[in-house]
Protein backbone atom coordinates (compact mmCIF):
# COMPACT_ATOMS: atom_id res chain seq x y z
CA UNK A 1 0.00 0.00 0.00
CA UNK A 2 2.79 2.36 0.81
CA UNK A 3 4.12 1.94 -2.93
CA UNK A 4 0.27 2.54 -4.15
CA UNK A 5 -0.28 5.49 -2.17
CA UNK A 6 3.52 6.95 -3.28
CA UNK A 7 2.48 6.49 -6.87
CA UNK A 8 -0.49 8.83 -6.05
CA UNK A 9 0.83 11.09 -3.99
CA UNK A 10 3.30 11.65 -6.94
CA UNK A 11 0.76 11.98 -9.79
CA UNK A 12 -0.95 15.10 -7.32
CA UNK A 13 2.24 16.26 -6.77
CA UNK A 14 3.16 16.32 -10.31
CA UNK A 15 -0.47 17.99 -10.96
CA UNK A 16 0.75 21.26 -9.27
CA UNK A 17 0.92 23.99 -11.69
CA UNK A 18 3.73 26.21 -10.23
CA UNK A 19 4.22 27.62 -13.44
CA UNK A 20 0.31 29.14 -13.05
CA UNK A 21 0.84 29.79 -9.68
CA UNK A 22 3.90 31.79 -9.65
CA UNK A 23 2.54 33.92 -13.02
CA UNK A 24 -0.61 34.36 -11.18
CA UNK A 25 1.22 35.46 -8.04
CA UNK A 26 2.74 38.38 -10.83
CA UNK A 27 -0.45 39.54 -12.12
CA UNK A 28 -0.19 37.30 -15.12
CA UNK A 29 -1.95 33.86 -17.05
CA UNK A 30 0.75 32.32 -19.30
CA UNK A 31 -2.37 30.32 -20.92
CA UNK A 32 -4.07 33.06 -22.15
CA UNK A 33 -0.72 34.43 -24.46
CA UNK A 34 1.87 32.97 -26.15
CA UNK A 35 2.01 29.53 -27.00
CA UNK A 36 -0.94 29.19 -24.22
CA UNK A 37 1.50 26.32 -21.99
CA UNK A 38 2.11 26.72 -18.30
CA UNK A 39 6.13 25.52 -18.78
CA UNK A 40 8.87 27.83 -18.12
CA UNK A 41 9.54 28.60 -21.87
CA UNK A 42 5.86 30.23 -21.88
CA UNK A 43 6.18 31.95 -18.87
CA UNK A 44 9.45 33.56 -19.83
CA UNK A 45 7.37 34.62 -22.96
CA UNK A 46 4.70 35.68 -21.17
CA UNK A 47 5.82 36.97 -17.54
CA UNK A 48 9.43 37.29 -17.38
CA UNK A 49 12.81 35.49 -16.54
CA UNK A 50 12.21 36.03 -12.80
CA UNK A 51 9.16 33.97 -13.15
CA UNK A 52 10.67 31.49 -15.58
CA UNK A 53 13.73 30.57 -13.57
CA UNK A 54 11.57 30.36 -10.32
CA UNK A 55 9.27 27.50 -12.44
CA UNK A 56 11.73 25.69 -13.61
CA UNK A 57 13.38 25.15 -10.66
CA UNK A 58 10.07 24.56 -9.12
CA UNK A 59 9.04 22.14 -11.47
CA UNK A 60 12.45 20.68 -11.46
CA UNK A 61 12.21 19.83 -8.01
CA UNK A 62 8.84 18.68 -7.98
CA UNK A 63 10.06 15.87 -10.40
CA UNK A 64 13.00 14.98 -8.27
CA UNK A 65 11.61 15.44 -4.38
CA UNK A 66 9.08 12.27 -5.04
CA UNK A 67 11.89 10.11 -6.38
CA UNK A 68 14.15 11.20 -3.61
CA UNK A 69 11.40 10.35 -0.76
CA UNK A 70 10.38 6.85 -2.76
CA UNK A 71 14.05 5.85 -1.68
CA UNK A 72 14.31 7.18 2.07
CA UNK A 73 11.10 4.84 2.06
CA UNK A 74 12.93 2.35 0.21
CA UNK A 75 10.68 1.22 -2.18
CA UNK A 76 11.41 -1.42 -4.78
CA UNK A 77 13.22 0.05 -7.53
CA UNK A 78 10.37 -0.55 -9.64
CA UNK A 79 8.42 1.14 -7.43
CA UNK A 80 10.59 4.19 -7.93
CA UNK A 81 10.28 3.88 -11.48
CA UNK A 82 6.35 4.09 -11.14
CA UNK A 83 6.70 7.30 -9.10
CA UNK A 84 8.84 8.95 -11.74
CA UNK A 85 6.62 8.61 -14.26
CA UNK A 86 3.75 9.31 -11.93
CA UNK A 87 5.11 12.59 -11.54
CA UNK A 88 5.61 13.55 -14.88
CA UNK A 89 1.89 12.30 -15.83
CA UNK A 90 0.78 14.33 -13.13
CA UNK A 91 2.77 17.61 -14.73
CA UNK A 92 1.53 16.80 -18.28
CA UNK A 93 -1.83 16.32 -17.04
CA UNK A 94 -2.58 17.83 -13.99
CA UNK A 95 -5.66 16.62 -12.29
CA UNK A 96 -6.17 20.49 -10.93
CA UNK A 97 -6.56 21.86 -14.46
CA UNK A 98 -8.49 19.31 -16.34
CA UNK A 99 -5.26 17.41 -17.74
CA UNK A 100 -3.95 20.27 -19.36
CA UNK A 101 -0.83 20.73 -18.65
CA UNK A 102 2.87 21.34 -19.23
CA UNK A 103 5.43 19.60 -21.58
CA UNK A 104 7.31 17.75 -19.04
CA UNK A 105 10.87 18.71 -19.77
CA UNK A 106 11.94 20.24 -16.46
CA UNK A 107 9.90 17.76 -14.30
CA UNK A 108 11.66 14.72 -16.04
CA UNK A 109 15.09 16.39 -15.50
CA UNK A 110 14.34 16.61 -11.87
CA UNK A 111 12.76 12.64 -11.50
CA UNK A 112 15.55 11.47 -13.94
CA UNK A 113 18.39 13.68 -11.70
CA UNK A 114 16.97 11.63 -9.18
CA UNK A 115 17.44 8.19 -10.81
CA UNK A 116 20.07 8.85 -12.48
CA UNK A 117 22.71 12.32 -12.23
CA UNK A 118 24.89 11.25 -14.95
CA UNK A 119 22.57 10.48 -17.59
CA UNK A 120 19.90 13.74 -16.27
CA UNK A 121 23.03 16.14 -16.76
CA UNK A 122 24.28 14.74 -20.01
CA UNK A 123 21.02 15.32 -21.23
CA UNK A 124 21.12 18.89 -19.82
CA UNK A 125 24.13 19.35 -21.95
CA UNK A 126 22.27 18.39 -24.70
CA UNK A 127 19.32 20.43 -24.04
CA UNK A 128 21.61 23.96 -23.81
CA UNK A 129 23.50 22.61 -26.98
CA UNK A 130 20.36 22.29 -28.78
CA UNK A 131 19.02 25.91 -27.25
CA UNK A 132 22.32 26.83 -28.75
CA UNK A 133 22.83 25.89 -32.26
CA UNK A 134 19.26 26.01 -32.60
CA UNK A 135 17.70 28.59 -31.10
CA UNK A 136 14.96 27.57 -29.44
CA UNK A 137 14.23 25.84 -26.17
CA UNK A 138 11.97 22.98 -27.96
CA UNK A 139 14.96 21.94 -29.95
CA UNK A 140 17.10 21.46 -27.27
CA UNK A 141 14.47 19.49 -25.52
CA UNK A 142 13.36 16.97 -28.49
CA UNK A 143 17.41 16.49 -28.79
CA UNK A 144 17.73 15.31 -25.18
CA UNK A 145 14.34 13.62 -25.29
CA UNK A 146 15.48 11.84 -28.08
CA UNK A 147 18.84 10.58 -26.78
CA UNK A 148 17.37 9.63 -23.94
CA UNK A 149 16.55 6.07 -24.29
CA UNK A 150 19.82 5.52 -25.93
CA UNK A 151 21.77 6.99 -23.02
CA UNK A 152 19.65 4.81 -20.61
CA UNK A 153 20.59 1.63 -22.78
CA UNK A 154 24.05 2.75 -22.31
CA UNK A 155 24.61 3.63 -19.06
CA UNK A 156 22.22 2.00 -17.51
CA UNK A 157 20.74 -1.10 -19.43
CA UNK A 158 18.49 -1.91 -17.04
CA UNK A 159 14.52 -3.17 -18.71
CA UNK A 160 12.62 -0.99 -16.38
CA UNK A 161 14.98 2.01 -16.53
CA UNK A 162 15.22 1.94 -20.44
CA UNK A 163 11.39 1.35 -20.86
CA UNK A 164 10.90 4.61 -18.45
CA UNK A 165 13.00 6.84 -20.54
CA UNK A 166 11.60 5.24 -23.63
CA UNK A 167 8.21 5.96 -22.45
CA UNK A 168 8.95 9.77 -21.25
CA UNK A 169 10.68 10.32 -24.55
CA UNK A 170 7.44 9.47 -26.52
CA UNK A 171 5.25 11.39 -23.96
CA UNK A 172 7.92 14.58 -24.78
CA UNK A 173 7.75 14.18 -28.21
CA UNK A 174 3.86 14.11 -28.24
CA UNK A 175 3.45 16.87 -25.67
CA UNK A 176 6.01 19.07 -28.53
CA UNK A 177 3.91 17.87 -31.50
CA UNK A 178 3.13 21.47 -32.34
CA UNK A 179 6.76 22.58 -31.35
CA UNK A 180 8.06 19.99 -34.33
CA UNK A 181 5.04 21.05 -36.82
CA UNK A 182 6.53 24.92 -36.36
CA UNK A 183 9.77 23.85 -36.66
CA UNK A 184 9.14 22.07 -40.18
CA UNK A 185 7.43 25.38 -41.24
CA UNK A 186 9.88 27.56 -40.14
CA UNK A 187 7.28 29.80 -37.87
CA UNK A 188 8.40 27.87 -34.59
CA UNK A 189 9.25 31.44 -32.66
CA UNK A 190 5.65 32.40 -34.12
CA UNK A 191 3.83 30.67 -31.13
CA UNK A 192 0.16 31.53 -30.05
CA UNK A 193 -2.48 30.83 -28.08
CA UNK A 194 -4.85 29.08 -30.12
Amino acid sequence: MSEIGMILASYLIGSIPFGLLISKVLGADPRLAGSGNIGATNVLRVVGKKAAVLTFIFDTLKGLVPIFSAGLLELREQAIFFVALAVILGHIFPIFLKFKGGKGVATSFGAFLALTPKIALLALVLWMMGIYFGKYSSIGALIAFGALPFLAFLLKPEPGFVLLASVVSILVYIRHWENIHRLIKGTEGQAQRP
